[in-house]
């Protein structure tokens, strides 16, 4: 390509050069069409001739002059249109030119903000709402209770399983009892059903009913008339069936009245929960 445009460069110069220098002589050819008009005739035929034919011979070479110079003009032209047109291709096919500096140094608009702007109070974040108080957990009536010299306490027994249970009420007097009477009422939270009830005391002092009341299941153990109870600890089971499953004994009661001579006693209170079994809440 570089060989190429010198070749063209010197062609054009030394097209200019001659151009140039190049001046037609022109005393030179009006002489020789002078000659050429009043010169000896060759024969008679040129003598006889009009002097219109000669004003033709002297248009007509002055018409070859110009056509002379007309083509030496052209090929100049053309030598000099040649060696632009490359240059002119290389321009055509020449990257996109880059931005001027003035499109590229100028900074964004800021993004339009469509939210009024606030004080720093507002804009502040608003504390959490406070979370109502959950509701305390039913405080479970206590299962140990005391009056005088009696003492009383609620369990489900450890032996209890899904699908039957035993609540047992503990007695401990320090003195002797004249009158007494264990309630054990056991809810009915489904399926509850008697399956018997014993005492460490003897069988005949007491008797003993059990029946249905209020959606309870309720035993009552009564000491007999004329009998009494020795100062000692004793223990009331009520024994039953439940439904399937970890029974709660959250809603089961006992309650206990006893006498030792003229003074009236009374204890009761709730079962204490069992991990994993009955009373579990």
């Amino acid at each position: 390509m570089t060989m190429r445009r010198d070749v063209h460069e010197e062609l054009r110069a030394r097209l200019h050069e001659a151009a140039g220098s190049h001046e037609p002589d022109r005393e030179r050819i009006l002489a020789r069409i002078e000659r050429g008009m009043t010169g000896p005739a060759a024969s008679g035929h040129r003598a006889t001739r009009p002097p219109v034919v000669g004003w033709l011979r002297v248009a007509g070479a002055t018409a070859a002059v110009a056509g002379v110079l007309a083509v030496g003009g052209y090929a100049v032209a053309s030598a000099v249109k040649e060696e632009a047109a490359p240059e002119q291709r290389e321009v055509a096919t020449s990257p996109t030119p880059t931005p001027s500096p003035r499109a590229t140094s100028r900074a964004p608009a800021p993004p339009v903000d469509p939210a009024p702007s606030s004080s720093p109070e507002e804009r502040r974040p608003s504390p959490p709402p406070s979370r109502p108080p959950s509701p305390s957990a039913p405080q479970r009536t206590p299962a140990a209770t005391e009056d005088g010299p009696v003492w009383s306490d609620g369990s489900v027994d450890p032996h209890s399983n899904d699908f039957w249970a035993q609540s047992n009420v503990t007695l401990k007097n320090r003195e002797q009892l004249t009158a007494l009477t264990v309630r054990l009422r056991i809810a009915q939270t489904g399926g509850v059903s008697e399956t018997g009830a014993w005492r460490t005391l003897p069988e005949g002092d007491f008797t003993l009913t059990v029946a249905e009341e209020d959606g309870f299941l309720v035993y009552t153990w009564t000491l007999r008339e004329g009998r009494t109870v020795p100062a000692g600890e004793w223990v009331f089971a009520g024994q039953y069936d439940h439904d399937r499953g970890g029974r709660d004994a959250g809603a089961d009661r006992y309650s206990v009245t006893a006498a030792t001579g003229s003074r009236q006693l009374s204890v009761g209170g709730g079962f204490a929960a069992v991990g994993g079994g009955e009373g579990d809440s």
